[in-house]
């Protein structure tokens, strides 16, 4: 058996596509979508990041702003900066890239961030909807994007047993909800780092999410055979290459032996993360309007 690989690149394409249509209708009726991006310090992966989210802005149409603070700035100044940004009727989207530098509480820069305008779906009311089981807020744009990745490779999630590695409020809380809510209807475990049997709970997936930040932790004797496999993980790995490093997911490459479906690393759910961020800063800019 080789797995079916799911294009996250491909099915991204579909979603800015419709993305791009939304923000025509939307410059008709004179609104224009806007996501402002707050970086601050000079972390590389940080900038590479918020590169890919330039770009996929300029191919929808949607304007974006990014304003860069040195990794020395007061955090008063980050508080500000983000409290211009909600005052802003102009501004539609607001994000602050992670990691903020060593010392600056994330968490209350994302309680300060207006929910309308939470396009990262971190703000505790758009999370609180999840929990209700709804879907009308923010909702957190890798978890979303995973399970559109999932329904788009026709992946039978009904019924089906989830096993979440990670239970981040960025990645594992939120997919494990979206994966349970009703007309989902998954049977969803959440895996931790005080799991017991780790790979026997993995080996009952019918879909399996890694997303703990391990280096090609899962291996084959952890994946039922057939099953569903998405990696999350983007993991910096040193090695004698020219580059010096290379990049590895939180899923062993021997896996595509066993799997029925699996995502790649690059190219499978980084693409779909971006692509959602695009559709819910469209979402924020039309019900901003209304």
């Amino acid at each position: 058996m080789t797995a079916v690989v799911l294009d996250g690149k491909a099915c991204a394409a579909e979603v800015e596509a419709e993305v791009s249509a939304q923000v025509a209708e939307l410059a008709e009726a004179g609104v224009h979508p806007h996501l402002a991006v707050v970086i601050v310090g000079d972390d590389p992966a940080s900038h590479i990041y918020v590169s890919g989210k330039e770009r996929a802005c300029a191919r929808v149409g949607i304007r974006s702003t990014r304003i860069d603070l040195p990794a020395d700035t007061d955090f008063s100044r980050v508080v500000s900066t983000v409290e211009e940004l909600n005052a802003n009727d102009d501004v539609h989207g607001i994000l602050v890239q992670s990691p903020l530098p060593k010392g600056m509480d994330e968490l209350a820069v994302t309680d300060l961030i207006d929910p309308a305008k939470d396009v990262d779906g971190f703000h505790p009311s758009n999370l609180g909807r999840l929990v209700q089981g709804r879907v009308d807020g923010m909702v957190p744009c890798t978890p979303a994007g995973i399970v559109h990745l999932l329904n788009w490779g026709g992946v039978e999630l009904s019924g089906k047993r989830a096993v979440v590695i990670g239970r981040s409020r960025i990645v594992g809380t939120p997919v494990s909800l979206l994966l349970a809510r009703k007309g989902v209807d998954s049977t969803v475990s959440v895996a931790h780092s005080r799991t017991a049997d780790l790979a026997g709970l993995c080996r009952q997936a019918d879909i399996l999410v890694a997303a703990v930040g391990r280096a090609e932790l899962v291996r084959a004797d952890w994946v039922k055979p057939g099953a569903a496999v998405i990696d999350v993980g983007v993991n910096r790995v040193d090695d004698d290459s020219e580059r010096g490093y290379h990049l590895a997911g939180d899923v062993h490459p021997e896996v595509s032996a066993v799997a029925g479906t699996i995502s790649p690393v690059p190219g499978g759910v980084g693409p779909m993360t971006i692509a959602m961020l695009m559709r819910n800063t469209v979402r924020a800019a039309f019900n901003q309007s209304k």
